[in-house]
């Protein structure tokens, strides 16, 4: 039995759900998310609570039942709190900073790298050293936070490069003499 699909999903203050079939909509104070399940699983509306439950006893029911109430629960996140990414940038000369909606990134190369913001997502960037990443879809600010930090991942010699907040590099001695 799944440990994560049996729990219901509580909604949060002021996020309302409704269920259309296999769609579930849900409206918060950030906005409005939704998400078709498949037909291996049943969705209800249960006193302020989202319950999903297998049709049927196959692996492929099983698999889906837990991940479509993890699905659920990112989106009564999003809607209410929202998702947030952050990372800090290391090395000499390396800066960000916003212009409009394009995030201008100096990163060691002989241009200047553009990064335009995409829809659904906001970015920050509140020192020169540090970049937010903020939405209601939890896989889009990942991604657009990964995007960013492909310009310049850290490097381990010196760690230099875009990081995630808290992120460990691993660091490697250099050339002995």
């Amino acid at each position: 039995m799944s440990r994560i699909g049996k729990k219901p999903v509580e909604l949060p203050k002021g996020v309302t759900a409704e269920v259309k079939g296999q769609t579930i909509e849900l409206k918060g104070p950030k906005g409005t998310r939704s998400f078709t399940a498949t037909d291996d699983v049943d969705v209800k509306l249960e006193d302020g609570s989202v319950v999903v439950a297998p049709r049927g006893q196959s692996k492929r029911a099983r698999q889906q039942w837990g991940m479509t109430r993890s699905m659920v629960a990112n989106l009564a996140t999003g809607v209410s709190e929202g998702f947030k990414k952050e990372l800090e940038i290391q090395g000499v000369g390396y800066r960000a900073q916003m212009q409009g909606k394009t995030l201008k990134l100096s990163l060691g190369y002989s241009h200047e790298v553009n990064f335009e913001t995409p829809d659904g997502v906001t970015i920050t960037a509140p020192k020169q050293t540090e970049i937010v990443v903020e939405g209601i879809d939890q896989q889009q600010v990942g991604q657009v936070a990964a995007n960013i930090r492909e310009w310049r991942a850290p490097e381990p010699y010196k760690g230099k490069g875009i990081r995630y907040k808290g992120e460990f590099v691993f660091r490697k001695e250099g050339k002995k003499k």
